[in-house]
């Protein structure tokens, strides 16, 4: 039994290492008027949200994906340490098509990950 969660272990290790191994980097910025969205019109699901830029955004079809972000530094010197350190998982519930970044967070999203002063940060993200 004992080698079995030996085993279980390890190979719990090594997901979260090809986990992060194939995290993509990116921008997020971040929005506080959510509605109509282009997925889901006046009926946003959750708080958790982004619009997606160009480089996701694949149609229709992408409505209703999520992604885990988190903030890996700043883009600016204004914001120098802007990150909290936590993670969040985001629905996309709309097209950015302007966007600067990869993500366009919803503000309570972009809040939990970095300092909303920053405006701008860096990311990394993984489809959930």
């Amino acid at each position: 039994m004992e080698t079995l969660k030996k085993i279980l272990v390890l190979i719990g290790l090594i997901a979260s290492l090809i986990s992060a191994a194939y995290a993509n980097d990116g921008l997020a910025t971040y929005y506080n008027i959510y509605n109509p969205s282009a997925c889901y019109g006046f009926a946003t699901p959750t708080d958790l949200i982004a619009a997606a830029s160009p480089t996701i955004w694949e149609g229709l079809s992408t409505c209703g994906r999520r992604y885990s972000v988190t903030c890996t530094g700043s883009t600016n010197a204004g914001t120098p340490h802007p990150c909290t350190g936590e993670r969040v998982a985001v629905e996309i519930v709309d097209f950015c098509p302007g966007c600067q970044g990869t993500f366009d967070l919803g503000q309570d999203a972009f809040a939990a990950i970095a300092d909303l002063d920053a405006g701008v940060i860096l990311i990394e993200y993984d489809r959930v």
